[in-house]
């Protein structure tokens, strides 16, 4: 269960905008430490970190004018 509400986080990181705390609560966590020590468990980071690792991926992949 918890692998799956950590997966719905991590989908929700890297495609909506929602804030920590709104996708914790989204996915049924209402413990942000928890939720962090969860996420970084299981995925081998953190929220945040996969948030920017997306965020740099997706920017190196887009054309020129996506990047303006």
């Amino acid at each position: 269960m918890k692998r799956v509400r950590i997966e719905a986080a991590k989908m929700s990181l890297e495609t909506i905008r929602e804030n920590l705390n709104e996708v914790m609560y989204n996915v049924g966590y209402t413990d942000i430490k928890a939720f962090r020590v969860i996420f970084k468990k299981i995925t081998g980071v953190s929220p945040v970190e996969d948030r920017n690792k997306y965020s740099k991926d997706k920017a190196a992949y887009a054309s020129p004018r996506e990047r303006e």
